[in-house]
């Protein structure tokens, strides 16, 4: 019997020692079998452990969840991703690099200013008449809008009889001073009509002194003086200088300077492109009647004809179609560039066009300099400098203090 009670206990000893076994099988099976659904979905049948079912299907089914899951998340993340690289690959390129934008139209400008220049005083070197050729620049500039408009680049906008009020002294003062700096041009060194036009700043502070009656600061009429003193210093001296040339470059001044205080008055909300085009237009009709009566009779008869002589019609007609491209768009990129940046650039790349016009003029005609008309000339522009940073400073400072009264 003890044997048999021996025996007896050993055989349970064993079958439980085999079903302890067979569970742990299971247990490292299924942890096995964790990252692998398949093989996981095939065993499903359950095990009998110590009379209770050991739940595998159960244990499957929390695994599919967390595959589900898993599969869900990298999805979303996969979704989202897709999502930014959508998103960052609508952005155009001027959104991506403003600063690479901005530098090309500062560059766009000063070119197409240059070329104008250039073009426009080998122009009168042959075709000596300032008020025909800025009505072809104005003319040019003119049919080029109402082409624009036409193909709808920009679209037109509309304009009423207030607005056409508002920007006909605009119209104007713009007439004026372009006329009279083609009268300049035409007269003397193109370098020496830019160093008169550095003036501009002074005549723009004492209308907004003595006109608006806005308060100049003391450090911006000081920085006024070397402007004054240097475009003194080269008119002494500049071998080109003759009374009509600076007269009229003055008067361009005084005529830009209201200009600026009418434009003032005339922000419409409109887009500067069309705000140009328009300007443009009427500006035309105010130059076409000084033109017809002061040089039209001269014109008919010999102005085209010795033109026509010197060079060809063909390059004579091409001459004045490219100075008159030329002077709209370098006007319409200014335009645009300086609605681009803050007033300190604006203050600086003014400046600068203005020492590569004088450079690049002296360089093209080889126009000969004295020393003194020289040192007058980076004087006045030094001063010009200078104005013009401490001005942006002073509407810097404005423009934060009435963002921070406004919050």
């Amino acid at each position: 019997m003890a044997s048999i009670s021996n025996l007896t206990q050993f055989s349970l000893q064993k079958s439980r020692f085999s079903s302890l076994h067979t569970s742990r099988q299971v247990i490292s099976r299924a942890h096995h079998l964790e990252f692998s659904p398949k093989k996981i979905e095939s065993f499903t049948a359950p095990v009998k452990f110590a009379g209770k079912s050991l739940g595998i299907s159960g244990l499957n089914h929390i695994l599919k969840h967390r595959e589900s899951c898993i599969a869900k998340a990298a999805a979303a993340d996969a979704e989202g991703h897709e999502i930014e690289i959508s998103s960052g690959s609508s952005k155009s390129f001027a959104q991506r690099f403003p600063a690479l934008v901005t530098g090309f139209f500062f560059f766009t400008w000063y070119f197409l200013n240059v070329i104008f220049n250039i073009l426009n005083k080998k122009v009168y070197n042959y075709f000596p008449y300032p008020y025909f050729v800025s009505v072809v620049h104005l003319l040019v500039g003119g049919v080029y809008c109402l082409l624009s408009w036409g193909v709808g680049l920009p679209k037109r906008a509309p304009i009423d009889k207030e607005l056409l009020a508002l920007l006909t002294p605009v119209a104007f003062c713009h007439a004026l001073g372009h006329v009279m700096s083609n009268v300049s041009f035409a007269a003397v060194a193109v370098s020496f009509t830019h160093t008169i036009k550095a003036l501009e700043p002074f005549f723009n502070a004492a209308a907004s002194q003595f006109i608006l009656g806005h308060q100049i600061p003391f450090s911006l009429w000081l920085s006024l003086a070397p402007v004054v003193i240097g475009v003194s210093m080269a008119s002494l001296t500049e071998l080109s200088f003759n009374w009509t040339g600076f007269i009229s470059a003055m008067i361009s001044n005084i005529a830009f300077t209201y200009r600026s205080i009418y434009s003032k008055k005339a922000m419409t909300g409109m887009d500067s492109t069309n705000v140009y085009a328009y300007i443009s237009i009427i500006a035309l009709l105010f130059c076409l009647p000084p033109a017809i009566l002061i040089e039209a009779p001269q014109l008919m008869q010999y102005g085209f004809k010795d033109a026509i002589a010197k060079v060809g019609l063909n390059k004579f007609l091409s001459d004045l179609f490219w100075i008159g491209m030329f002077y709209h768009l370098y006007n319409q990129v200014a335009t645009n560039t300086l609605e681009r940046v803050a007033p300190l650039t604006h203050a600086v790349g003014n400046v600068l066009k203005r020492v590569f016009v004088i450079g690049f003029s002296i360089v093209v005609f080889g126009n000969r300099i004295s020393t003194q008309t020289g040192i007058g000339t980076a004087v006045a522009i030094a001063g010009v400098a200078i104005y013009s940073l401490i001005k942006a400073n002073i509407e810097e400072q404005k423009r934060k203090a009435a963002q921070t009264n406004a919050s």
